[in-house]
């Protein structure tokens, strides 16, 4: 066994063992991956980031939230052996096209547990991608996160930020328009296509850690991280527009301008 596995294994005994949680545990881990400053690196390593999760906190039930159709791990990946994971939608429709062999649970994330098909306590590791952004009232999701995890559980949220100027538009204007534009560019996002486009809200949809965390501490998270991340692929069929975003993103990243950042991961852990 590497020295790495066997700090990963020593870290996942000693979360299960019931002690609180060391502070930056979550920084330590996004660290050691390394992560460059292009959204392209978030998107390739988004996957591997839930299951070094999994593995240092030795967290077991999964819950991939928004998963709907398309989820990101199907139920005949090796790396779910030993794990149990359940997708979750507000859109039963969505769920019903999910593939088969995963188990599923309809609720919406920012609304009413009561009425959830899941109970407080129910998970260990929570994570979503391309979600938040269509999610309305962000605040009361990550409460509901919270009391859907476990003690030690961890959620990590990867979603487009404000105030890229692709997605500061995307906000304003009308949601017919930017259907549109959406489908024109994207023929598989058009309605009854493999990605459908969902109206985005942008609600707390930032990569400023300073402006989050008072919100994530509030809904009771002791372990907080927040990794931004610039650029993005909307611009790839316009060369001229596109080699200029990407010089623009180079320099905002290079003096960690998260105001103009275009993505970002949020990481949080609830106490032991």
């Amino acid at each position: 066994m590497s020295a790495i596995a066997e700090r990963d294994e020593r870290i996942a005994r000693t979360a299960l063992s019931g002690l609180t949680p060391t502070q930056g545990a979550l920084s330590e881990l996004i660290g050691e991956m390394n992560p460059d400053w292009h959204s392209n690196w978030a998107w390739a390593n988004y996957e591997e980031l839930v299951l070094r999760l999994s593995r240092r906190f030795g967290l077991s039930a999964l819950c991939e939230i928004g998963g709907g159709r398309d989820p990101g791990f199907l139920p005949t990946n090796p790396a779910l052996r030993g794990l149990s994971l359940t997708v979750n939608d507000i859109d039963q429709h969505e769920l019903d096209c999910a593939p088969e062999g995963l188990a599923k649970a309809c609720f919406n994330i920012a609304g009413d547990l009561g009425e959830a098909d899941a109970r407080p306590g129910s998970f260990d590791l929570m994570f979503s991608r391309m979600v938040f952004e269509h999610v309305d009232g962000v605040e009361r999701a990550w409460n509901n996160i919270h009391t859907l995890l476990k003690p030690g559980g961890v959620a990590l949220a990867f979603f487009p930020t404000l105030y890229a100027p692709v997605f500061t538009i995307n906000r304003m204007i009308p949601e017919r328009l930017s259907r549109a534009l959406v489908h024109a560019l994207y023929p598989a996002r058009r309605d009854g296509g493999s990605d459908p486009k969902f109206p985005a809200l942008y609600d707390h949809c930032v990569s400023s850690e300073r402006k989050l965390r008072p919100m994530l501490e509030k809904a009771g998270f002791s372990d907080i991280h927040v990794q931004p991340f610039w650029g993005h692929g909307y611009f790839k069929r316009m060369p001229l527009i596109r080699e200029a975003d990407d010089l623009f993103n180079r320099l905002a990243a290079r003096i960690d301008w998260r105001l103009m950042s275009t993505h970002a991961f949020v990481l949080v852990r609830k106490a032991g």
